[in-house]
């Protein structure tokens, strides 16, 4: 007869402090230092914390520094672009101009602009422009070609939650090297997951999911997700810096995962909330100017 499960673990409980000294090892590990306040919220706040600081902010535009890198552990390397200034301006719901300039010539490097349903985007020193519609309706084999404005857009602005979105909150933690200390930092957080229900099923599909700091319940990071179940895009929130009488992050790093890429903004200056006209989000492309379409 076999001794049931109860049985067994009550054996080896008896056994355990006569073979201490056989099974036990001890080493030291890096202590981890928790934050002497970790703040409690119920998932109606979360929400309201969201909707407010989105709701907060009409346009902006922004003087900002980029830094591109490319590469990874799939590519086996690493490259990462000299720094570039340039300018964001954005308006929602989903309006946006980008413009980068090229170091030391300080000439236009690309100039993007989108209504929110197409997008244009020209490549001076290349004499080329890419346009199509801001959405993918057929995916292609180069992952730039899969990099669209609203990934830019949901990045600079956390959207606010809708209605008829299904939400769900857990409580998580990351341990940290503190950039000043060097000593190991818990970071408590809520993971706030926004996610729709399938039409042809009864299943959820995650939309994104959104950190929220619980040392001062403050959004600090953003994986949107993609119809295949894989984050598509992440944004990286840096601590608040003023502009004006406007708190912002200082730095946004935007990352797509699966290209392995990333663009690092470093604002500058910031002015939120001005009178954007329409044609601001209007590029004329050169003539004689390669255009390639998209899809």
């Amino acid at each position: 007869m076999h001794p049931s499960r109860s049985q067994a673990f009550l054996v080896m409980t008896l056994l355990l402090p006569a073979l201490t000294g056989c099974l036990w090892h001890t080493r030291k590990v890096p202590l981890a230092k928790m934050p002497p306040n970790v703040l409690s919220a119920p998932p109606g706040q979360l929400v309201d914390i969201v909707n407010k600081q989105y709701d907060a902010l009409n346009s902006l535009s922004a003087t900002v520094t980029f830094t591109a890198t490319e590469g990874g552990e799939l590519k086996g390397s690493e490259k990462t672009v000299t720094p570039f200034s340039g300018y964001i301006l954005l308006r929602k719901p989903e309006s946006l101009r980008v413009i980068g300039y090229l170091p030391v010539v300080h000439t236009v490097a690309f100039d993007m602009a989108s209504d929110g349903t197409t997008f244009r985007l020209e490549i001076p020193p290349r004499s080329k422009a890419i346009e199509g519609p801001n959405s993918i309706s057929q995916v292609s084999s180069n992952s730039f070609e899969n990099m669209r404005p609203y990934m830019f857009v949901d990045s600079m602005l956390i959207p606010s939650i809708q209605p008829a979105d299904q939400l769900s909150v857990t409580a998580d933690s990351t341990t940290v090297i503190d950039p000043k200390t060097r000593k190991l930092e818990i970071r408590p957080e809520y993971l706030l997951t926004v996610q729709r229900r399938n039409d042809d099923s009864n299943l959820l599909q995650v939309e994104r999911v959104i950190h929220i700091s619980r040392i001062d319940l403050r959004p600090i990071e953003e994986d949107i997700y993609g119809p295949d179940g894989q984050v598509q895009t992440q944004a990286i929130y840096g601590p608040l810096q003023t502009y004006g009488s406007e708190q912002f992050p200082g730095t946004i790093t935007i990352k797509w995962p699966l290209q392995e890429q990333q663009i690092l903004v470093t604002i500058q200056k910031l002015r939120v909330n001005l009178q954007l006209e329409d044609s601001t989000f209007q590029l004329a492309i050169p003539r004689g100017m390669a255009v390639q379409q998209l899809k």
